[in-house]
């Protein structure tokens, strides 16, 4: 199902609690402890959590009938970025931004420790999102994990790999959130995503970050 707009039925943001809902709001006032033992003056700062933590992101794979490897993305709807719209840009790009092209991702789980629960839960995801039966053991880490925005937002993003080639994909199963009405997820040739995201026409830091980190993985052609 494709969606054409988000329409706001309430903005509850004077009334809302600040520590409650999705995302919540830690207002703090705080101050450096310097190493000579002096301290600087009383500061704010805002801090967003998730409920939880962090989350993971998988970049798909397959071999193309011309034998390079392809991508699966999908387009996600994304509010914050859909709300640009009412705000004064500084460099205006003439989009909506209603949808969002990534790779597959979700967060973390309360009972997914270590690399064993980071594959397990990217497994969940590939099986979710992108209709691909795989095993925790097919999941390969990229690198370490990375901060979103530091300097504002608590949640690191892990990246992994899986290489679907030869299996057969089944209607992603989602999870039943308004969220995730959209396109079925499509797939690009490597050469094709990189020119997108090149161009602009794919803006996701962890959707680039994902496949430049892959690339560096594959043996240099002989």
């Amino acid at each position: 199902m494709t969606v054409n707009a988000i329409e706001v039925i309430e903005d509850f943001s004077a009334t809302a609690r600040c520590d409650e809902g999705f995302l919540q709001i830690r207002r703090l006032r705080v101050r450096n402890r310097r190493a000579d033992g002096s301290t600087s003056p009383v500061y704010r700062v805002d801090v967003v959590d998730r409920p939880r933590l962090d989350a993971v992101a998988v970049l798909v794979v397959r071999k193309g009938a011309a034998g390079g490897f392809e991508v699966l993305t999908r387009m996600n709807l994304r509010p914050a970025a859909y709300f640009r719209r009412d705000k004064a840009q500084p460099v205006p790009d003439g989009r909506s931004h209603l949808y969002c092209e990534e790779i597959v991702a979700g967060l973390l789980e309360n009972d997914d420790h270590g690399e064993e629960g980071l594959k397990r839960r990217a497994a969940e995801e590939v099986r979710e999102e992108a209709g691909y039966a795989v095993a925790p053991d097919d999941i390969v880490t990229l690198g370490p994990p990375f901060f979103v925005a530091p300097g504002i937002v608590s949640e690191k993003i892990f990246l992994c790999a899986v290489d679907v080639t030869g299996r057969s994909g089944a209607p992603p199963a989602g999870d039943g959130s308004p969220l995730e009405e959209s396109p079925p997820p499509k797939w690009r040739t490597v050469e094709d995503l990189k020119a997108a995201i090149a161009s602009g026409e794919v803006q996701d830091a962890k959707t680039e970050i994902a496949l430049t980190r892959w690339l560096t993985r594959l043996p240099l052609p002989s």
